[in-house]
Order: C-alpha cells, then sequence, then structure tokens
C-alpha cells in the first residue's frame, strides 16, 4: 500500500460514519450481561468501527505472563484472567515478543469452564512480511483460539507488508479488526500517517496521567478518524503506581468515588472521550481486582481531572 494516501470505499465511509456517532456519545454503563463478582454496572465504550462496546478496563500481559513452563506461576496468572473475566473484563493484550505470554494464555482460558466475552487481541512481530500469517496461526494455537477478535502490527515493525496481510484477513472474516501499536513517543508521526491513510479500526499507544503526549495529536486524529484507542502501559511499567502508593489516596479522590491508587490512575485515562480501553498488566490477583474498580463508578469530569494531574504531580 506504500504511502499512497488511503481514500475510503463505501463499505468504510459506512464504518466511518457509525464511527462518529458512536465515538461521540458518553461512556455508557451497563450490567454485566452474565452473573460476575460485583453487581455493579461496568463502564464501556464503543469501537467505532462497529458500534460494539467495550469495557473501559482490559488486560496486558507484557512481562506479567512470561512466566514460561513454572506450573505454580502458570496457575497464579489463570487466576489473574479469571479474576479480570469474573469482574467484567474482556480485551486481552498480548504479543509473541512477549516471551511465553501466549501460551501462558491458553494454558489458563484452558483451566477456565466459562470465558465469558473474551476479546482476544494480540499483535504480528517479524521482520519479515512473509511470515506473519504463519505468527498470527501460531498465536491462535497458543491461546486455543480460532481466530483474533483484534490483530495488531507490533511497533510498526514491517507495517506496510503486514497491513496488506491484515487487511486481506479481516476481509475474508478472519479477523474482526485491524490495529497498529507503539511504545514509543518518537513513533508517533508515523502513527498519525498511518492513521490517515489506512483503513485500520484500533491505535495503540502509551498514555498515564505521567506520559499526556497523545493528548495533542493522537487522540484528537483517533475521534476525527472513528479509531478506537488503546492505552498501554497506564503505570508507566509499574513505576507511576509505585510511586503514588507511598502516599495516602486523597480524602477527595475518595468523596468521587475512587477508592486506590489505581482506580485514580485508570480513571483519569479511561474518563478521556477518545479512549476506548485501558490495558495494566498485573500478575497478582490483588492487583487485578484494584485495577477492575475502574470499570465501576463515575468518571471524573475534565476540572476533577485537571486537580488529579496536578495533584500526582505535585507528589
Amino acid at each position: 500500500m506504500g504511502n499512497t494516501p488511503y481514500l475510503p470505499g463505501r463499505r468504510r465511509l459506512l464504518r466511518l460514519a457509525g464511527g462518529a456517532l458512536a465515538v461521540g456519545a458518553l461512556p455508557q454503563a451497563v450490567r454485566p450481561v452474565d452473573a460476575r463478582s460485583t453487581t455493579d454496572t461496568i463502564t464501556t465504550r464503543t469501537i467505532p468501527a462497529s458500534g460494539e462496546r467495550l469495557p473501559v478496563i482490559g488486560m496486558g500481559t507484557w512481562i506479567t505472563f512470561n512466566v514460561g513452563k513454572d506450573e505454580t506461576a502458570r496457575n497464579r496468572r489463570t487466576q489473574v484472567l479469571r479474576t479480570f473475566l469474573e469482574r467484567g473484563g474482556r480485551l486481552v493484550d498480548s504479543s509473541p515478543m512477549y516471551g511465553s505470554s501466549e501460551a501462558v494464555i491458553g494454558h489458563a482460558l484452558e483451566q477456565l469452564e466459562d470465558r465469558h466475552d473474551l476479546f482476544a487481541a494480540s499483535k504480528v512481530w517479524t521482520p519479515s512480511g512473509s511470515e506473519g500469517r504463519s505468527q498470527i496461526e501460531r498465536s491462535e494455537r497458543l491461546w486455543g483460539i480460532e481466530r483474533f477478535d483484534l490483530m495488531q502490527i507490533h511497533n510498526l515493525v514491517a507495517w506496510e507488508e503486514h497491513m496488506d496481510t491484515l487487511l486481506a484477513m479481516r476481509e475474508s472474516g478472519r479477523l474482526r479488526y485491524v490495529g497498529i501499536t507503539t511504545s514509543h513517543g518518537r513513533r508517533h508521526g508515523d502513527i498519525e500517517r498511518i492513521m490517515r491513510e489506512h483503513p485500520i479500526d484500533f491505535v495503540q499507544a502509551s498514555y498515564s496521567l505521567a506520559n499526556r503526549a497523545v493528548e495533542e495529536r493522537i487522540l484528537p486524529l483517533a475521534r476525527e478518524r472513528g479509531i478506537a484507542f488503546i492505552a498501554n502501559r497506564p503505570f508507566q511499567g509499574g513505576r507511576l503506581i509505585d510511586r503514588v502508593k507511598r502516599h495516602p489516596l486523597p480524602d477527595w479522590a475518595a468523596e468521587a468515588g475512587m477508592r486506590n491508587w489505581a482506580d485514580f490512575l485508570l480513571k483519569f485515562i479511561v474518563a478521556h472521550p477518545a479512549v476506548t480501553c485501558a490495558i495494566p498488566a498485573t500478575s497478582r490477583v490483588e492487583h487485578m481486582q484494584e485495577n477492575m474498580d475502574a470499570l465501576t463508578g463515575r468518571l471524573p469530569d475534565e476540572p476533577l481531572r485537571r486537580r488529579m494531574f496536578e495533584h500526582v504531580r505535585g507528589l
């Protein structure tokens, strides 16, 4: 597809039109459709390309699920995934780059009687465009699934070749959504160009209370183009939450319904109207429970978000 600007056809225009209407809507709180460990409603956002709704808190697996064949560690990760799904989560994100993470996800899913409504998201990560499809098929086998909901081009590696493959797979029904990712701010220019020129459904980039670079151009462009946004590294690889946890949660945050620091940091992110989902990663059930607290309760308005930012900046 090269650098030729993408001119959307009728099908894409219809998807964008539907997305433009959906993405402008306020986040919705809906009751889980099955029995969960909480009776609270959960907050969801629309995927602009389809109108499908996703819970605003997903689950990442970078580092945390890379535990090899250690059975004890694998079983603990199964409990983490079980907690995530039982609390209303859907989107689980991984990559072949994450060591054994995909195999550990597959092991966990095999142990669970109820996968609830799993939204499986992974990435293609190979410098050879011709190997992209075979890598995706291997990931499907590791997860134990028939197809991915979302396949993303990891850190834009060989993105032009992989883009052709993923769009063809989406067209044939082998994928539901196509996306691109980066964890590096220096690639934001490339991300913006791809968002403008290619018919992608998702973009994933780093976004946290301490790293707001995507607010300047990426998030506004996502709203304009009808592209869902996934926030990775919401705790800055753990550094941010480790820093704030040395301090008590402010009383005004608790009064606003925030129950812990994970809840605080995640709600700051998902309150942005262009964010579809944030994907914190953890290896511990108690931390997953804290993360999932952000899936319920009211989201902060813009004045409260500014207060949250200033408070953490001053810590």
